[in-house]
């Protein structure tokens, strides 16, 4: 019972999060969502990007039921990072749906599985894995890369949140500033005591 209990819950977890991802997104124009806002290129569509290919490959190969089609490589040597971008080439209603598409595969085989159920992950030090395994790390990769969505988002246009129905509104500049301010005489004043 304990073991339906955890497999439902993280499971849920899971679901609200990924929400959350595609929610980043919405109303922001193609050339905000594909951006570099970091100086390593992190940019809101390539995390949805990456995202899908995580799901696909975590629900999918590590248990021996591959997403019934092709895939963008993580691991390409020749285009370092390219799970991490979107070419020109690709819309983002091709990613979001291969997101879409990668949530329902992974679904199902969180489903069809027990929590104890065996996988393999031949890039982890200690490949064999169970349901329960994946179920945690895919829950803190999409909770990690969530946050990097926060960020973005605000950057972009001071929205935050997860969702639409629980967005923070938004107080004026002046608020901000005021904020703002605050924290930078804190920082300052620390940064003036002995010691550091």
């Amino acid at each position: 019972m304990i073991d339906e209990f955890a497999k439902e819950y993280l499971h849920s977890d899971l679901r609200e999060i990924r929400e959350a991802m595609l929610w980043k997104l919405d109303g922001l124009c193609e050339y905000d969502v594909r951006r570099p806002l970091t100086s390593t290129g992190t940019n809101l569509l390539g995390l949805v990007k990456h995202l899908s290919i995580l799901e696909a490959r975590y629900f999918g190969e590590v248990f021996d039921r591959p997403l019934p089609e092709p895939l963008p490589r993580w691991d390409d040597a020749g285009e370092h990072g390219a799970d991490m971008w979107a070419t020109e080439h690709e819309t983002r209603e091709e990613i979001t749906d291969r997101y879409r598409r990668a949530q329902e595969h992974a679904d199902a085989t969180i489903t069809a599985l027990a929590i104890d159920s065996p996988g393999y992950v031949p890039w982890w030090p200690r490949p064999n894995v169970k349901l329960f395994n994946i179920l945690v790390h895919m829950l803190t990769e999409t909770s990690r890369h969530a946050g990097h969505a926060d960020i973005l988002r605000e950057q972009l246009d001071g929205s935050t949140g997860t969702t639409a129905g629980r967005a923070t509104p938004q107080p004026d500049t002046a608020v901000w500033e005021a904020q703002i301010a605050k924290i930078e005489r804190a920082a300052k004043a620390a940064a003036l005591k002995p010691g550091h």
